[in-house]
């Protein structure tokens, strides 16, 4: 696995901001109506956002190796690694599908339903941001040390 850059992460946000932008365009054309936007987007985002928060916080003194922590088996750590990085690229993409709706809406900002959507949009793009960065932070604490290669492991005669 190689770890996530930024320029994948911005890349994904690109796109789907240009998703989420014609997407609020099209249904404002097919359907006759302002896409909705609940606020229960932002609420889903941010606790995943405080999920990811909590094991972090929970697993860094164990990956560290700190006093009287149990140190975290490799598997675990492996798939710790594997959630952060599917969760830093899911925050991308959704942040980036809110940007775009967000922008859409922002000529309707004298109208409430259009102020509602930017606003709504713009919470969830904030709580994507948080889980974009806890899922690098915690993607980060889960690699390996710099001078381990496969060799150190090799057994042998």
């Amino acid at each position: 696995m190689t770890a996530t850059t930024v320029r994948l992460l911005v890349a994904l946000g690109v796109l789907a901001t240009a998703v989420g932008w014609g997407f609020a365009k099209v249904w404002e054309t097919l359907v006759g109506r302002y896409l909705p936007v609940p606020w229960t987007a932002a609420g889903a985002l941010a606790l995943l956002a405080a999920a990811l928060l909590i094991w972090a916080l929970m697993v860094r003194p164990r990956l560290r190796h700190a006093p009287r922590a149990r140190p975290l088996e490799p598997l675990v750590a492996a798939r710790t690694a594997a959630l952060a990085m599917a969760a830093s690229r899911t925050g991308a993409v959704a942040g980036g599908v809110y940007l775009g709706i967000a922008i859409s809406f922002i000529s309707l900002w004298s109208i409430d339903a259009g102020r509602e959507r930017v606003l709504s949009s713009g919470a969830a793009v904030l709580a994507s941001l948080a889980v974009v960065v806890i899922a690098l932070w915690l993607e980060r604490m889960c690699r390996l040390p710099e001078q381990m290669n496969d060799d150190d492991n090799a057994v042998r005669p």
